[in-house]
């Protein structure tokens, strides 16, 4: 039955998340968090900083690290075939009726009424981190770690990787 609910909690993000992996994220985040319940908001917010710092698309690393906390490798493997599923089907699927209507006005003007929705999914998934940051690290260590990675990443151009590292090193050791 895991093996069930995990290409479940990963294959309907895979169909409904328009754009890929960071439109999948907050659908993903709902099914293995608040359905399923295998990650707190902060483990989940952890899986999705260590997934952002490698290589690779996101949404397939996350599902491979929880499938295989669930399920060990076979879990793995049916939480990342399950991600990459939808995707493949529609591909092979509706090829050639994709390529014929590529330019048409319909199929621009449904992307551009998508892309808005997509940035409020994860606006507020980023509230719902931030939030629980601050109840679970309190106002300095928060706007300590807000600063420093604005600073990092806009001023100095750290690359995201080391800085998302430091953050989880930083909270590691001191929180």
């Amino acid at each position: 039955m895991i093996y069930w609910e995990i290409f479940l909690a990963f294959f309907i993000p895979g169909i409904l998340g328009y754009g890929g992996g960071p439109a999948s994220i907050p659908l993903v985040e709902n099914e293995v968090v608040h359905r399923y319940g295998w990650l707190s908001v902060s483990e989940f917010s952890e899986v999705l900083a260590l997934g952002n710092a490698l290589p690779g698309p996101i949404a397939t690393k996350m599902a491979g690290y929880i499938g295989y906390e669930q399920a060990g490798i076979l879990g793995a493997a049916v939480g990342v075939f399950a991600t990459v599923a939808p995707s493949l089907i529609l591909m092979i699927a509706l090829m050639s009726l994709l390529y014929k209507f590529r330019d048409s006005p319909k199929v621009k003007r449904m992307s551009n009424y998508v892309r808005p929705t997509i940035a409020l999914l994860l606006g507020v998934m980023a509230f719902r981190f931030f939030s629980e940051s601050y109840e679970a690290s309190g106002t300095i260590q928060t706007v300590f770690l807000i600063i420093a990675s604005y600073l990092l990443l806009e001023k100095w151009k750290v690359h995201p990787a080391y800085v998302i590292v430091g953050a989880l090193t930083y909270g590691a050791i001191l929180l």
